[in-house]
């Protein structure tokens, strides 16, 4: 079984030994903005869900629970009282902005060198360490010895195992800007340099391997191990079979997360980009990936639904933007929350170009999908240059993968086919296939790879002349949205 604890809601999944779904349950929890920029969770609606799905699909199972496993947002920041076990503040969520006055800060002190070589990631707001800094210094969170931190894996671990296990993977840990993904530890010096006191970080064991076992209330039967733990993005690398360097997939959720398996050695930080441990093996083997974040896609979407009402729900999105042949010249940037890979601008917001007296609801709708497949060639573009090696083929899947029009245009930018799986819960499916690989329910990668089967794939329609061309004019929109929030 899998927990997917996502931003907007909790996912349980159970799947067979042949990885097909065998049942799932879902509810969503509320979203905090309690400021322009800010977004918050309360940890205890999360863990609410958690019991709920589990509680819900446990039901409706007729075959025990070999093993869980958990895969979640990464980066959100959850501080919790270990005696007590309750919540100090409610969670900041990985796509909060409150920080970026301090990242600048940091830039300007001269610390990005050290965060670049320790932890392959970038002085930003998306990261868990300023947060937390933020929680110790302004958000009335004391640093006593009973003070728990944890990225919401770790707050899930802690209540499935009723308080005895406070731990983390290197998937998650590698996402805190607290982390040396080389000597894969946390690091002393950087936790001076945020002010976290190291008593408060969890554990870090294997992605693969028994953390601890469930006790009751939690919605599944006491004593179930929890033997996989894998931030969302590096599930889905796993959930996708991506098990040989260059392989690259990409997830279409809120945001979307490119990223390709680059081996077991630690490549130099490539600009742009992010490197992260894409998951540990119980023996110790070691995967490293590149990875793009886009911060906004699929919320997009939920914003033309629910901001703009222009669309009655998610899935009429690729029926209207199917419904003319061209945007005309309508492009979107959707910089809510500042742009992510490659440019790391937190200070940029969302705009639309190009608009004229005939533009209407399908342009915006057909500009927010095309919107999506940019922003996902940056990142590849990227990629293909700091790996030395082109991108050959894309694996998607998550929400919006669903959408046929979407992986053609994708296909189309990219100029190389793009394949959605039978199974496209991968995010889930890769923290099944953690929990039950350390279980033994499958002896190695090499099985977990010949149960990937394809649903669809889509080649390139037009050429590449035409490709670049819409590229270009939409960097030109990605010029007009950059730096607007400085002031």
């Amino acid at each position: 079984m899998a927990i997917d604890a996502g931003t907007t809601g909790v996912r349980a999944m159970a799947f067979d030994a042949a990885g097909t779904p065998a049942g799932w349950s879902y509810r969503e929890f509320p979203q905090h903005f309690p400021r322009p920029g800010w977004v918050e969770h309360d940890a205890n609606d999360i863990w609410g869900a958690v019991v709920t799905t589990l509680g819900e699909l446990t039901a409706s199972l007729d075959a025990p629970v070999i093993a869980v496993g958990i895969t979640n947002q990464r980066e959100t920041t959850v501080v919790w009282d270990r005696t007590s076990g309750k919540p100090l503040h409610r969670a900041i969520v990985w796509q909060d902005r409150r920080t970026a006055e301090r990242c600048d800060e940091l830039r300007a002190g001269g610390h990005l060198p050290l965060v670049r070589a320790a932890t392959g990631l970038v002085l930003d707001p998306y990261f868990s360490a300023t947060k937390l800094e933020w929680l110790l210094t302004e958000g009335g969170v004391e640093p006593t010895p009973d003070l728990a931190f944890g990225t919401v894996d770790a707050w899930v671990l802690w209540n499935l195992t009723g308080g005895a296990v406070h731990a983390t993977d290197p998937s998650n840990a590698s996402r805190t800007l607290l982390y040396d993904i080389r000597s894969r530890a946390w690091s002393d010096e950087l936790c001076a340099l945020f002010g976290v006191p190291p008593s408060c970080l969890p554990e870090v064991g294997p992605s693969s391997g028994r953390f601890g076992v469930t006790v009751e209330g939690c919605g599944l039967p006491a004593g179930t191990p929890v033997s996989g733990i894998g931030g969302d993005q590096q599930s889905a690398l796993f959930g996708q079979a991506c098990f040989a360097p260059g392989m690259t997939k990409n997830t279409y959720g809120t945001g979307s997360f490119v990223l390709m398996n680059v081996g077991d050695v630690c490549p130099d930080p490539v600009e742009g980009l992010l490197t992260s441990v894409a998951w540990t093996l119980a023996d110790g083997t070691t995967a490293y990936a590149l990875e793009g974040a886009i911060f906004v896609t699929g919320a997009a979407i939920q914003w033309l639904r629910d901001g703009l009402q222009i669309i009655d729900t998610a899935a009429d999105v690729g029926p209207l933007a199917a419904s003319i042949d061209d945007s005309e010249g309508v492009f979107f940037v959707p910089a809510f929350t500042g742009l992510g890979s490659p440019y790391w601008d937190p200070y940029a917001r969302g705009t639309v170009t190009g608009l004229s007296r005939g533009t209407g609801r399908a342009h915006i709708a057909r500009a927010v999908v095309e919107s999506i497949t940019y922003q996902t060639r940056d990142v590849v573009d990227a990629m293909a240059a700091a790996a030395g090696r082109e991108v050959t083929a894309l694996r998607a899947d998550g929400g919006a993968a669903v959408m046929d029009l979407l992986l053609q245009l994708q296909a189309d930018q990219l100029q190389v086919p793009v394949a959605r799986p039978k199974v496209p819960e991968t995010t889930a499916l890769g923290a099944a296939y953690l929990a039950g690989l350390a279980e033994g329910v499958w002896s190695s990668l090499d099985e977990l790879s010949s149960q990937w089967a394809l649903d669809a794939e889509f080649t390139p329609a037009v050429g590449p002349g035409t490709a670049d061309m819409r590229h270009a004019n939409w960097q030109r929109a990605v010029e007009r949205s950059r730096g607007w929030a400085r002031d």
